[in-house]
């Protein structure tokens, strides 16, 4: 059989170390991705964990084996009777080191060869350290990890475990997160409530800062002087009213706003710990279940309470009807976020139903699904 060895610390693993395995799977019979031990080396994953987010990873390969090894990396080879040692290579410094790495392996004398593999350009600014820092700071990483690493960096560098809430209009979004920030509380669980909308509502008519003027600025010209208060903000109402009758208005709005979100997001997020609950009705439909790696609460309503919300909130008939077909139904909202959990691999989608507003015992098994779910325990209690 023709096989060769990738070897790296997995600290974490990134799409970049992916991209090389996938390619050399290509190449080779099988591939051994072997996740070292250096007593040098100051990891922040443990041993167990750097193999289980390497194995959660690769798990999707057919031809892929994950192990451990400790020692020097010829030897590995030799005892896996395995000649070949496949290198990644990012930038002319990776070339340089592999160079010596290849020299002293040679010196060894035990017929190894090492076989180059030159990041694709689109890559070669992803490496663990990156991604690290990103994280550090609650930076954007999903470009750069899967969605479980993201998951686990969160938690080691973070002390977060990211939940979305979903659901169509008027379903009670907002207060299935309160009930569950309650119930946390009395069992010692620090639970975290961000609203996206209210993010929004911030950025159009509170946030003083010169880049959200900016913003508001584009809005008016984009739909017209009538959604501008006197003193520059925006009327929600006014622009409500435009958008949610026209779908590709509504596009034009969520594209302008998406970047101000994701940056005021990360602005909430930072010194949080315990569970967030990021709350947003347009998760499915604005691709945005990376934000909490595709853990959802799905809150389902039936259609006549729906409507008495909606029209408690003062929405007339032609309001309701607009506001409920600018987004996806809920049926549409899982089947994306379903496909989504394929297509990533990880994810899970927890259904409470709230039509007759749940109750304590509800939320509690919510709750203990949560915890079960991220393994949180006495350890995690605050």
């Amino acid at each position: 059989m023709n096989k060769a060895i990738y070897a790296f610390s997995g600290d974490p693993i990134t799409y970049g170390h992916i991209d090389i395995i996938k390619r050399a799977s290509k190449i080779f019979d099988e591939i051994i991705v072997a996740i070292g031990v250096n007593p040098d080396k100051n990891y922040m994953f443990t041993f167990e964990e750097r193999l289980d987010m390497a194995e959660k990873s690769l798990c999707l390969f057919q031809n892929i084996k994950v192990v451990g090894f400790k020692g020097l990396l010829v030897d590995f080879a030799y005892e896996s009777n395995c000649n070949v040692i496949i290198r990644g290579i990012r930038n002319s410094e990776d070339f340089e080191y592999e160079k010596i790495l290849y020299v002293a392996s040679e010196s060894q004398k035990l017929g190894i060869e090492t076989c180059p593999l030159f990041a694709k350009q689109d890559m070669v600014h992803i490496s663990s350290s990156t991604v690290k820092a990103l994280q550090k700071e609650n930076g954007l990483i999903h470009e750069y990890v899967p969605m479980y690493v993201k998951k686990c960096l969160e938690y080691k560098m973070s002390g977060q475990f990211i939940v979305g809430v979903t659901g169509e209009i008027g379903s009670g979004k907002s207060y299935i997160s309160e009930m569950l920030k309650t119930i946390a509380k009395k069992q010692g669980i620090e639970v975290h409530n961000i609203e996206l909308d209210y993010i929004g509502h911030e950025i159009l008519e509170e946030l003083k800062e010169e880049k959200y003027e900016k913003i508001r600025e584009e809005i008016v010209n984009a739909f017209g002087k009538e959604v501008q208060n006197d003193d520059g903000t925006i009327n929600r109402k006014v622009l409500g009213n435009i958008v949610f009758d026209d779908a590709g208005k509504l596009n034009k709005l969520n594209s302008i706003m998406y970047t101000p979100i994701m940056v005021r997001l990360r602005r909430e997020l930072y010194d949080k710990q315990g569970i967030i609950l990021i709350n947003a009705a347009l998760i499915a439909e604005s691709g945005m279940t990376y934000i909490c790696n595709n853990n959802i609460i799905f809150i389902n309503v039936n259609k006549e309470t729906q409507k008495d919300r909606l029209k408690g909130r003062g929405y007339s008939d032609d309001q309701m009807l607009h506001r409920i077909n600018s987004q996806y139904h809920s049926s549409e909202k899982q089947v994306k976020i379903e496909e989504i959990i394929k297509k990533d691999n990880y994810g899970k989608i927890w259904n409470i139903d709230n039509s007759n507003n749940a109750t304590v015992k509800d939320i509690d098994e919510l709750l203990l699904n949560i915890k079960g779910y991220f393994g949180i325990g006495v350890e995690y209690l605050t």
